[in-house]
């Protein structure tokens, strides 16, 4: 295989372990974990925040990692966050163990996505590039249809919910060694790079950086509640309870395939007409599911639209942000990964405690806020093509 190969494997099984069942397992298995470890809805909330929490620490780690030692290091050391963090949930005897297995994994994020800007400005051609990163940010769909297909198994009683985080594990493992093999060793020339790195916060990044706190907040908020919210509403007909939340994720997952078009789609239509639509879809795929979660045809769409949302809206800010900071790419796509992580840090947590007050639809409602306003404001205030 040539080098953009390995690069984009590497890069899909990576991004398919770190924003697959360690980022969002915790969401997926919420039912079982509430009855094995007896939390609320508030006490979810705050683990799922600590998670995204673990991600946003993990960001300043992998630009300092990626400028000392390049881009190998800080995605193997996150396969191997995540690898930790499954074995820690799967052997879990309580709720501080789930916690921590919880913040590890939540970390691996954090490592795993960002320096393959980098990589690509090594080994993938400039024209090749946008297809080859929409591949590696849709690597999650596989991680969340591979993490629902498990769920599935454990809801029908064909293994326990410890060996499925056991099986996540050992994916982990085999993540590491695909980066070691397929992502090239050392530091970028510095020759390469331009003298100083652009400006933070010059005015023409502040779309990037908005789209990526609302994409964070809307994100985090599906991802704790959506199982739990349609359990709590009896379900889906004809499926045991807990059998919904593998449903959810496999629409999410399957849909979010969609993410593979994603270059070609903003060369077609342009990137303030494709980011419209996709905080279209944050926005309905919440409301669905607050107003309608007891319902196939709505808990299918809510799921496949958000999915589909978040693959595209994913591969948009590796390749925007790559735009943006030429030479710098993995420095800029990590600093909007930081908006990322702020709002899924605040999201889980504030949606929680608005849950305990009241209930999960009129909270979700809530957090569909965030999405129709950012909507509304790329309608009136559309960013530049970068």
């Amino acid at each position: 295989m040539t080098p953009a190969i390995w690069l984009a494997s590497a890069g899909l099984v990576a991004t398919a372990i770190s924003f697959g069942p360690a980022r969002m397992g915790f969401g997926l298995f919420l039912p079982t974990f509430r009855e094995t470890f007896e939390l609320s809805t508030a006490q979810a909330g705050f683990i799922a925040s600590l998670g995204f929490l673990a991600f946003l620490v993990a960001l300043p780690v992998t630009a300092w990692l990626g400028i000392r030692a390049g881009q190998r290091v800080p995605v193997v050391l996150g396969a191997l966050s995540a690898t930790f963090g499954f074995a820690f949930v799967a052997g879990a005897q309580g709720s501080t163990g789930l916690v921590a297995g919880i913040v590890l994994a939540g970390a691996s994020a954090g490592f795993c996505w960002a320096p393959f800007n980098d990589a690509a400005e090594r080994v993938v051609s400039p024209a090749m590039r946008p297809g080859a990163l929409s591949a590696i940010a849709t690597g999650t769909t596989l991680g969340v249809a591979a993490t629902a297909a498990l769920y599935l198994g454990v809801t029908i009683g064909a293994f326990g919910w410890r060996g499925a985080w056991g099986a996540f594990a050992a994916m982990g493992l085999a993540a590491a060694i695909l980066a070691s093999c397929g992502i090239p060793g050392g530091r970028v020339a510095e020759c390469s790079r331009a003298t100083t790195p652009p400006g933070l916060l010059r005015p023409e990044v502040a779309p990037l950086y908005g789209t990526a706190l609302c994409f964070g907040l809307s994100n985090a908020v599906y991802l704790a509640f959506a199982a739990d919210h349609v359990v709590a509403f009896g379900g889906l007909i004809g499926l045991p309870d807990q059998g919904a939340a593998a449903i959810i994720f496999l629409s999410y997952g399957l849909c979010g395939l969609a993410g593979l078009a994603t270059g070609r789609l903003e060369a077609r239509i342009g990137l303030a007409a494709l980011l419209l639509v996709i905080f279209a879809a944050f926005a309905s795929s919440l409301v669905l599911l607050a107003l309608w979660p007891g319902g196939w045809g709505s808990v299918l769409v809510s799921a496949g639209l958000h999915g589909a949302a978040v693959m595209m809206i994913s591969a948009i800010l590796s390749f925007w942000s790559l735009r943006l900071f030429s030479g710098w790419g993995s420095l800029g796509f990590t600093v909007a990964l930081v908006w990322v992580a702020a709002g899924s840090v605040a999201g889980p947590a504030v949606i929680g405690i608005l849950a305990d007050a009241a209930n999960l639809g009129p909270a979700l409602l809530t957090a569909a806020a965030a999405p129709l306003i950012t909507t509304i404001a790329l309608a009136i205030w559309p960013p530049r093509q970068a």
